[in-house]
Parts: structure tokens; sequence; C-alpha cells
């Protein structure tokens, strides 16, 4: 199942997100900036572009196939979970 873009590519895109903030808070730390960066648009682009591809995968594989379905789904919102955390402990 993980071998259908609709399956990888929102967990790929979380992993990016998670390391362009982790990359920031290597460079640049932790403190609140004063404004919005490129890092802070890069991630919320990679966290918006996902929706419409977890829908489709939805859409498209839970209906067809739920058991095989559910644990990509998980794995989808685990990995979106993952990259929002920092930037809500830290409140970015």
């Amino acid at each position: 199942m993980l071998k259908h873009p609709s399956a990888f590519l929102p967990v790929a895109m979380s992993i990016g997100a998670l390391a362009t903030v982790l990359v920031f808070i290597a460079l640049h730390g932790t403190a609140p900036q004063v404004d919005e960066g490129a890092a802070a648009h890069i991630w919320q682009l990679l966290m918006a572009a996902q929706i419409p591809i977890v829908a489709f995968f939805v859409i498209k594989w839970v209906r067809q196939s739920p058991r095989r379905a559910a644990p990509v789904l998980a794995l989808q919102v685990a990995a979106g979970v993952a990259a929002m955390a920092p930037v809500f402990l830290l409140r970015w």
C-alpha cells in the first residue's frame, strides 16, 4: 500500500516539514522570531499541501480496502502530528 504516491507523499511531506523545523532550531535556536521567515512558510506549505493528498487517499483506498488502508492512514496522521508537535510546543 505504501507504494502508492497518495500513501507515502503525506508521510514524506511531514518528514520534510519536521526537518525544516529541526534545521531552523539548529541554526537559529528556539527564541520567537519577529517575523515569519522562509522556514515557516515552507512548513506551512508542506503541511497544507498534504490535506488534499490525504483526502484523495481516504476517498480512494479506505473504501476499497479499509484493513490495508487504516495503518497507512494512521502513519500519515502520526507523521503530521510529529511535524506539528515542535511548532505547538514551542508556541511559534
